[in-house]
């Protein structure tokens, strides 16, 4: 079996701006369905290295109506994709040169103050040294695995013990980070 390569890049300036386009982009074509849409994940945290994937994250409704709205998202190139997590819906989006380019995460309006990528994101963004940390273990296991699951899973313990600060300090319950 070939090795993957986990790409992780430094930090490029232009990815908000990518964002901003890709969520334009989906009001645009569906309008009314989001209640809100952000940037998440790694490329949302000025000057962390990341995969360069723009991470979306969208509440809505309910998931049934996200649902109804996937041949508007298909168009756009979303496709829905099972990541076993529950009351979320995942799709990825391919570009031309058949590597992932965004992932949007759309998850219900009630949900949307709890979710750990929002949290750890803006925990991040106001922690120099734990995205110091952050960046060094995502770097370290770039380079030492080849299994994408088994990278996102080597990050979980260090990732569980940030949004678990992050969570204490917002004065929220601890939650697992990980879903099987």
């Amino acid at each position: 079996m070939p090795r993957v390569h986990i790409r992780v890049v430094s930090y490029d300036a232009d990815w908000p701006r990518q964002a901003r386009a890709a969520i334009a982009e989906l009001n645009t074509a569906l309008p009314g369905l989001f209640r809100d849409i952000e940037h998440m994940g790694s490329t949302a945290v000025p000057d962390l290295p990341a995969k360069p994937i723009i991470d979306l994250m969208a509440s809505v409704r309910d998931l049934d109506a996200a649902i109804s709205r996937e041949h508007t998202l298909a168009a756009l190139g979303y496709f829905r994709e099972d990541n076993g997590m529950s009351n979320r819906l995942f799709y990825p989006r391919t570009g031309a040169s058949g590597q992932r380019t965004h992932h949007l995460h759309v998850v219900r309006a009630e949900d949307w103050d709890d979710q750990n990528e929002r949290i750890l994101r803006d925990f991040l963004r106001t922690h120099p040294g734990a995205a110091a940390d952050y960046a060094a273990l995502k770097q370290q296991l770039a380079v030492e695995l080849s299994d994408p699951l088994e990278y996102t899973r080597r990050k979980t313990d260090l990732i569980q013990q940030l949004v678990d600060q992050a969570r204490t300090d917002l004065g929220l319950p601890l939650v697992d980070v990980w879903e099987e």
